[in-house]
């Protein structure tokens, strides 16, 4: 038996519908490729920046071992752009590499920052870096012979430490160190005391001064009273060196 085919009206509608089919899976696609291009780009901005984190966050370490504070500098700050991870770390970082350069203030102020972005036990690390940079600070004012301002500072380094969260003693807090090999309590301790010692260092000179200020002075009248007192036993002394004819011949100061 002869199978009859299809009347060509037939055989049009059945591919038009089918390059119909094809034309909305193909728009279905690209829509959906439009839509996802946004996540994808996300996820590689967020791989990237990650990799680019712990990249110079190694060149920032290893420079910092090496001395190269410039360097460690430099490449911290390459850890400020798109700061989302993590983001205390990189005002750290900067600071701790201007710290090794002497830049004292400039440390300082990116350590409050990376204090003020820390949480937990991140503060932990942030607070023994800044207390010392502020006692260093205390040394330099020392070392200018401002006393008052180097006991001020030493006192300010002395409440980072004391403001430390009691976590800070736990192995936790060791383990997330920048510096494990650091004992984070031995440095505490031994920083509170050094801070401590050199305030009472900067108070005493200081309280020794206020007691003299404060100490009586001897009034106009007897002061000249001295004075008469000493010119009487000068005019005294003269005429008996006079009467032993001569001295013992040392000259008199001037």
């Amino acid at each position: 038996m002869t199978t009859l085919t299809a009347p060509d009206d037939v055989r049009a509608d059945a591919a038009s519908a089918l390059l119909a089919a094809n034309r909305r899976r193909r728009r279905i696609r690209r829509w959906l490729a439009i839509g996802m291009l946004p996540l994808a780009l996300a996820a590689l901005l967020f791989v990237g920046k990650l990799l680019s984190m712990y990249a110079f966050a190694h060149q920032s370490i290893s420079a910092y071992v090496a001395d190269d504070y410039a360097g460690s500098e430099a490449s911290a700050r390459g850890q400020e752009f798109l700061n989302w991870f993590e983001p205390y770390k990189a005002p750290f970082n900067v600071g701790t590499a201007l710290a090794g350069a002497e830049q004292l203030p400039e440390a300082r102020a990116k350590l409050e920052e990376a204090l003020d972005l820390a949480t937990g036990l991140e503060v932990c690390g942030v607070r023994i870096n800044l207390a010392i940079v502020i006692e260093r600070m205390g040394d330099a004012a020392r070392a200018d012979g401002d006393g008052a301002g180097a006991a001020q500072l030493y006192a300010e380094a002395l409440t980072v430490t004391t403001e430390m969260p009691e976590d800070c003693n736990s192995e936790e807090a060791q383990q997330q160190s920048s510096d494990p090999s650091r004992d984070m309590q031995q440095s505490k301790d031994d920083l509170e005391d050094r801070l401590k010692q050199k305030q009472q260092q900067q108070e005493q000179p200081q309280e020794q001064e206020q007691q003299q200020q404060e100490e009586p002075q001897p009034s106009d009248d007897k002061l000249e009273e001295l004075k008469d007192k000493l010119e009487q036993g000068t005019q005294e002394r003269d005429q008996q060196q006079g009467d032993d004819g001569g001295g013992s011949g040392t000259d008199k100061p001037w």
